[in-house]
């Protein structure tokens, strides 16, 4: 595993690091190129508008959110781990609604996100790129959420994903990463745990890549799927470390492909190099790949606990 310990060390002790304020007393928002503070992040966002940005964003715990309507924009944490979104949600969607040409964050932790359709998230992706590094996203309904319009390439690194998802109470099913859209899904070096209902990763995009990332179910409550390609994808599952726990809405398989559908072409998917374990109480027998689609995927080298089955073609 290349997740970093002592970067996931000071994001999990981003609360006490964090510095709560009320309204600013001084700007703490500042567009990298101009030298230009703000009182608050949108109004940093506007003042870039359509143009290229770098907002450097001072430690301090925020209660408040964004929509970026256009532009390339870059949001760095001055010290990762150091600048929490808390709460506040954009349009009932999320802490950061993003629309623009692109989005780069870096080293921030969102947390405590809910909103009337139990889909609060950190990030709404509605349009554009996204790259996400060395974040961590926590104690929400949802961590990233993707439109159904929603095009473009999004690429999570270095990131920590704890305490997210939901299925209850009659509403749709949140889940810690869920991707819509047309575009393509990078995951690299990033955990995911604690999940507390739905998937840890859902993704409708026709390509997937979830590599050198850990699973670790253990202490998840209602959780479903590890990864979830309900209409298939072409990509790569590889050098990931699973871990399937006992407390399960659903524990039939750690990944699923095309249980929709086969919308996407799968016939260049590979699953390989993978170890799946089963955490302490974990007394059912499961799968490691579940299969609707009966495509040719490729799924070879994986290290399995003898409770886990390699694949299976399900009707």
């Amino acid at each position: 595993m290349k997740i970093r310990a002592a970067l996931l060390a000071l994001l999990a002790a981003a609360p006490a690091s964090a510095q709560s304020i009320g309204p600013a007393a001084e700007p703490r928002f500042v567009i990298a190129e101009r030298g230009e503070a703000f009182f608050t992040l949108q109004e940093a966002v506007r003042a870039i508008g359509d143009g290229k940005g770098t907002i450097r964003i001072a430690p301090g715990h925020y209660e408040e959110c964004i929509t970026q309507d256009g532009g390339e924009i870059r949001y760095l944490a001055e010290q990762p781990g150091s600048v929490v979104f808390d709460t506040v949600t954009c349009e009932g969607k999320a802490a950061f609604v993003l629309r623009g040409r692109s989005a780069f964050i870096e080293g921030i932790v969102f947390q405590n996100m809910e909103v009337p359709d139990r889909n609060g998230a950190g990030i709404r992706i509605e349009q554009g790129d996204l790259l996400v590094r060395e974040s961590l996203f926590r104690n929400s309904e949802s961590g990233i959420l993707g439109s159904n319009d929603q095009t473009g390439r999004i690429r999570i690194e270095r990131s920590t994903f704890s305490g997210l998802g939901r299925c209850d109470d009659g509403a749709d099913c949140a889940h810690s990463v869920y991707i819509n859209g047309k575009g393509s899904l990078s995951v690299a070096n990033t955990r995911f745990e604690r999940g507390r209902g739905g998937h840890y990763v859902k993704s409708r995009a026709p390509r997937i890549e979830v590599v050198d990332s850990s699973f670790d179910d253990s202490a998840g409550q209602a959780t479903n799927y590890m990864i979830d390609l309900p209409v298939g994808a072409n990509g790569t599952i590889a050098r990931n470390m699973f871990l399937q726990g006992p407390n399960k809405e659903n524990y039939s398989a750690l990944i699923a492909l095309a249980g929709e559908g086969h919308d996407n072409d799968m016939g260049n998917l590979q699953v390989t190099a993978n170890q799946a374990d089963v955490a302490p109480g974990f007394r059912h027998r499961t799968v490691f790949v579940a299969d609707w689609a009966g495509a040719p995927v490729r799924i070879e080298g994986n290290r399995l606990h003898r409770q886990i089955a390699q694949s299976e073609r399900r009707r």
